[in-house]
């Protein structure tokens, strides 16, 4: 929700689809939102995290203030916002929508490879590692690189912080997409991308979940980005603005669902792996 009202009074449409601007300005965006996420963050049962701050728009709309058009904000000048008080790739996930309109999003995970690399007994099913997900210590990154503080410090009975993101969009108060993926850290950006692939690029279900994507996680400082994700004026642009582009091969496994009128809807399967889109 952050990414996506930090992004609402910028014309992505008109900036256009992973132009050097778009690209620019959701990393920004993403850069500071993860600030946010490794210091207000955490079991809410544990700790107060202070959601309507961090969705108030003067707040946000004071976060990109420091966004420079011309220039890539170093992440170690990026810290969490403050109030008047203080406060991975072995997921799953899928969409379902059924002819009367209910939907479902369900993300679940092992977190990595294997989980614990704990079988249970006689019930042949592995233990998770989510015990990476809380943070051991501040500034010390898990698994994903991801880094956290006090909010989500280990404590017993307390729930670590995921990046599951299971999402289920309204449009004037009637179902309109179901969206998820798995891919740990880059889970809540690959979500944000596709959703705004639709939105704001008119896109088709199946167009936005095969768009290639880009992930900013605030720390490590820089864009990671699908093999051939950027046109090579885009990526030396973005470079110019101090930007640092890392590629590797692939980011999430998107399934999604886009109603497109009565008793009509679009699956997006995405071809990163096995995925399949079915309506019977």
């Amino acid at each position: 929700m952050q990414l996506l009202k930090m992004v609402e009074n910028f014309d992505l449409k008109e900036k256009g689809w992973q132009t050097t601007q778009t690209v620019h300005l959701m990393a920004e965006a993403e850069r500071r939102v993860y600030a946010d996420r490794a210091t207000h963050l955490g079991d809410p049962d544990y700790y107060k995290v202070p959601v309507k701050d961090l969705l108030n728009e003067q707040y946000l709309s004071q976060r990109t203030t420091s966004i420079n058009p011309d220039r890539a904000t170093p992440s170690q000048e990026i810290k969490a916002g403050t109030f008047a008080y203080q406060e991975s790739n072995e997921t799953t996930h899928f969409s379902i929508v059924d002819r009367f309109g209910n939907a479902v999003a369900i993300t679940t995970t092992l977190n990595g490879g294997y989980g614990s690399n704990t079988i249970v007994k006689e019930a042949g099913f592995l233990l998770n590692n989510e015990m990476d997900d809380f943070s051991i210590k501040p500034g010390t990154p898990n698994m994903y690189g991801l880094v956290g503080g006090k909010a989500n410090a280990i404590a017993p009975g307390k729930r670590m912080l995921s990046s599951m993101t299971p999402t289920i969009i309204e449009k004037k108060g009637k179902l309109y997409m179901v969206v998820g993926t798995p891919g740990g850290s880059t889970i809540i950006t690959s979500v944000f991308q596709t959703i705004l692939n639709v939105i704001e690029h008119g896109m088709t279900m199946q167009e936005a979940v095969n768009a290639k994507r880009f992930h900013h996680q605030w720390l490590p400082d820089q864009i990671t980005t699908e093999k051939d994700g950027f046109d090579p004026a885009t990526k030396s642009a973005l470079a110019a603005k101090g930007h640092q582009i890392i590629e590797i091969s692939a980011i999430g496994r998107v399934d999604a669902i886009l109603i497109k009128g009565k008793r009509k809807m679009e699956g997006g399967a995405d071809p990163r792996g096995d995925d399949t889109a079915i309506g019977y």
